[in-house]
């Protein structure tokens, strides 16, 4: 696999090998040994699966007690992930990081804890699944605001995107509670 470091330390995009052949193709989605050599030292707990619609916005989340490390995957369509840093001992802390993730391009991101996590939906539909390091907590859960004029993330949408009632409730950055 490639393993591909980004501008917020400790995010990584993740593109498998693929071994194709006239049946299809096949790769593997997690490694232990492959994945510690690349330094990601995970001890997964829970999967998680969601199907949204074109329009739909997700994010941003997080836990402030139980954070969870994130390995995310798209098994149908496509997202615009997005990452914030809400480390405020973080020299990148407020700053944000994208990627797109797709079915076809099969690559991933590892979110380690202390980011929060979001992802718009970019094709018709989009099938999300995403690997965590600790249980849900809901008690424990925040959310950010997805427009926070102060954090600036460019989304690739017009207009207000489809959100839940928690994610339009979302907090400014500089009224969350954030890591130290």
């Amino acid at each position: 696999m490639k393993v591909t470091p980004t501008k917020l330390p400790g995010l990584l995009l993740i593109e498998p090998q693929l071994f194709s052949d006239a049946r299809g193709l096949f790769f593997e989605t997690w490694n232990e040994r492959d994945f510690d050599r690349a330094g990601i030292r995970a001890k997964f707990v829970q999967d998680n699966h969601s199907r949204s619609e074109k329009g739909v916005l997700r994010g941003l989340h997080y836990q402030i007690r139980q954070p969870q490390g994130k390995l995310v995957r798209v098994t149908e369509g496509e997202i615009f992930d997005v990452v914030v840093d809400i480390r405020r001992s973080s020299p990148t802390f407020g700053k944000w990081e994208s990627a797109r993730l797709s079915a076809r391009s099969k690559s991933m991101l590892w979110i380690p804890a202390g980011f929060a996590h979001g992802f718009c939906i970019m094709s018709d539909f989009a099938e999300v699944i995403y690997k965590t390091t600790d249980y849900y907590a809901p008690e424990h859960e925040r959310s950010i605001l997805w427009n926070d004029p102060d954090v600036r993330i460019d989304w690739p949408i017009s207009g207000i995107p489809v959100l839940s009632p928690k994610d339009a409730a979302g907090r400014r950055l500089r009224d969350a509670e954030v890591f130290p």
